[in-house]
């Protein structure tokens, strides 16, 4: 299939932007902030060359809420002024750019280092005290009181993020383990009370987080990201699709102009042991989505991604690609061979391996 002919280089319109085209940067974490959780410029720098090509979405990073749901180093939070004016610099850039940009806002729940949150002075929390296999202890478990305050945690990080700095939109991080994606699946939550047992209870916080942010920032600036399948960070339902159905029905219905659904493919990391007769595939969420804009992520190159936006509302995430391609959208398009990213600095601190990399064109001017 040509560029020219695919849906993958078409406009498409997104919640309250239209975009010229369906590759987004997904959301990754690469530890370039400070350690009070402060955008710096090479974050600055990152994000704008990303942004080269007008009309692209870019979703940052994972962005913590409040200072009580961090738990590691070096990552970006929102909820204060220092943050706020610093992300600020950051959208004004890649909007003079002409691309778009959403915050993808963040928890850590049990995936949170107990040594680095307790230092701040907080308690290891999470869902249920279920504790991961690689970390020092168990957290506690989240009264119920406290659950109903993260809700209200992140309203205030989306007003943040939109209000505040200028973000075109919000993402709730609800994918790969972290606190809500606990809440979510059962293997992870154990809870008695109205956030744990039936399907209903184990999506109630998801969905009153939704409602949250839609109310402070509007259902067009408002998305989420899901990984049903995921088995990263101990994860892993036996049957998943009911449970995401359920919720993704349930924003539907609500929120007929909710900006998107953000999706992590099924073997991003690894295949999960599910029950009998179970199909492995997040279809079902492009099926309730009815066209509406839905984003696809993890594992694409140009020829699947080709494929993928060819279904009717599709766009793909892509996030490794981008690393040692900031022209990436020019790249695929034009079908150019792409960079492979020095993954040995994907967590450091420094520039080398985050903003290094020249685009297609200035290699060519070097050559």
């Amino acid at each position: 299939m040509s560029a020219v002919a695919s849906k993958l280089f078409q406009p498409i319109r997104v919640g309250t932007v239209q975009l010229a085209h369906r590759v987004v940067l997904a959301p990754m974490t690469r530890n370039r902030n400070t350690e009070d959780h402060v955008p710096t410029n090479l974050n600055l720098e990152y994000y704008t060359q990303r942004a080269a090509t007008p009309g692209t979405l870019l979703i940052t990073e994972a962005t913590i809420v409040a200072d009580k749901a961090t738990g590691q180093k070096f990552i970006p939070g929102i909820w204060n002024d220092n943050q706020i004016q610093e992300w600020k610099k950051i959208v004004d850039a890649v909007h003079a750019k002409g691309s778009f940009i959403y915050c993808q806002l963040w928890a850590l729940g049990r995936a949170a280092y107990p040594e680095v949150i307790e230092a701040k002075g907080f308690d290891y929390v999470s869902t249920s005290a279920i504790g991961l296999k690689d970390r020092a202890k168990a957290p506690r478990a989240l009264t119920t009181e406290e659950v109903k305050e993260y809700v209200q945690l992140f309203g205030k990080a989306a007003d943040n993020a939109v209000n505040g700095a200028g973000f075109d939109g919000i993402e709730l991080h609800a994918a790969n383990g972290y606190l809500i994606d606990t809440f979510l699946q059962d293997v992870s939550n154990e809870r008695t009370d109205e956030y744990g047992g039936s399907i209903e209870n184990r999506i109630r916080f998801a969905d009153e987080i939704v409602d949250a942010v839609v109310k402070a920032v509007g259902q067009e600036r408002s998305a989420i990201r899901l990984s049903p399948w995921n088995v990263w960070q101990e994860m892993g339902m036996k049957d998943p699709v009911p449970t995401f159905k359920t919720l993704v029905e349930r924003i539907n219905s609500k929120y007929p102009n909710f900006a998107y659904i953000h999706v992590v493919e099924p073997d991003a990391y690894g295949e999960g042991s599910v029950a009998e007769g179970v199909v492995r595939s997040n279809d079902f969420i492009d099926e309730i989505r009815l066209l509406k804009p839905v984003i696809h992520a993890s594992g694409y190159d140009r020829a699947s991604a080709l494929k993928a936006a060819e279904k009717e509302g599709v766009l793909v995430g892509f996030a490794r690609s981008f690393i040692g391609n900031p022209d990436l959208v020019v790249k695929l398009e034009k079908d150019t061979e792409l960079v492979q990213p020095d993954y040995t600095k994907l967590f450091t601190q420094g520039p080398e391996g985050y903003i290094d990399y020249p685009s297609a064109e200035k290699i060519a001017t070097a050559a």
